[in-house]
């Protein structure tokens, strides 16, 4: 299988360039820390007590976007180097090749679909 490494290449450091802005308008919009933004709340809002669960719901639903998004550098930073290292498009388990619909829907896969499907299950 013959796979366009370098337009593989240039699509996950676009997605790559995409993750990390996402991580920065999340850490500029929560620069302190959840209880400093709590008791800012508390000290301006009669009703704090939903303003505070409202509050600290928005932060862990951005600390877990902020995980999501970490994940994703991960997986495409490996990516990148397998396409360096000429092993792209290569399951890592297995050893087989990744179907090219694979890549042009996931261009950070690893694994082909079976493999997944495997992992998936546990």
């Amino acid at each position: 299988m013959n796979i366009d490494t370098r337009r593989f290449q240039q699509v996950l450091l676009e997605e790559r360039e995409r993750v990390e802005r996402a991580i920065a308008r999340l850490h500029d919009q929560h620069r302190g820390r959840i209880d400093e933004e709590v008791e800012e709340i508390a000290a301006t809002h009669d009703n704090h007590l939903a303003e505070t669960a409202t509050a600290t719901l928005d932060r862990e639903i951005d600390y877990t976007l902020g995980e999501n998004s970490a994940r994703m550098l991960a997986a495409i930073d490996a990516s990148l180097e397998r396409i360096e290292n000429g092993t792209y498009g290569t399951c890592a388990r297995c050893a087989t090749a990744i179907v090219p619909e694979r890549l042009e829907a996931y261009p950070w896969a690893s694994l082909c679909i079976d493999c997944k499907r495997e992992a998936e299950r546990g």
